[in-house]
């Protein structure tokens, strides 16, 4: 599906929360950054105890392997990941993008959203943020919105939930009007020369 497709929705303008960066970082830091820098501080402290000639090609090694790509993913990926996450609700569908390395986008039609769901993990309550999660009926998944604050994600879920229930509402439901080129054909009028025979006067001359 394209904009053109999709009367009056724009591309995504509204950025999530700014301390999505600092959620982002410190997902970093627990889930990649955290360990490869544990790591390499572990093979460090193994080869100054045990072997300590490995120490001239080993520090260089670990640097280039480890430490260097667990401090640049920190430090870019959130920069990144912010950068790329925007979302845009229109009158009959949702526009998100995601991503910091491959960028994606996805429209979707609001009269096909199923459910609306707010999930927080324990690092999100932490700064108080939320993400999204709009299920539809399409075989591409669900569309996820992260980094919201609290209060901006139950407003959209509100907003989205509002506005797929208006999408799937028929016009059928709408109370039928006349058709202005129908004919109405009008009962046949009495016939005033029409004989009524009335009991007793049968073969009255």
């Amino acid at each position: 599906m394209s904009l053109s497709d999709v009367p009056g929705l724009r591309p995504p303008r509204h950025p999530v929360h700014p301390r999505a960066r600092t959620w982002w970082t410190a997902q970093a830091l627990v889930t990649v950054s955290g360990p490869m820098l544990l790591t390499a501080l572990a093979l460090g402290l193994l080869s100054v105890l045990f072997f300590a000639g490995a120490l001239p090609w080993l520090v260089p090694l670990l640097v280039v392997t480890l430490v260097a790509p667990a401090l640049a993913y920190a430090f870019l990926m959130p920069r990144r990941r912010y950068a790329g996450h925007a979302w845009e609700l229109g009158a009959h569908a949702v526009y998100a993008a995601d991503g910091w390395i491959w960028r994606r986008r996805r429209i979707t039609p609001l009269s096909q959203v199923q459910t609306v769901d707010t999930v927080r993990g324990p690092i999100q309550r932490r700064y108080g943020l939320a993400t999204l999660t709009v299920t539809t009926a399409s075989t591409a998944g669900e569309v996820r919105i992260a980094g919201l604050a609290d209060a901006d994600a139950e407003e959209l879920a509100r907003l989205i939930g509002r506005a797929a229930h208006t999408a799937r509402t028929p016009d059928a439901h709408a109370a039928p009007t006349p058709d202005a080129h129908a004919t109405t054909t009008p009962a046949p009028a009495p016939d005033a020369h029409a004989r009524v025979d009335r009991p007793g006067t049968e073969g009255a001359a």
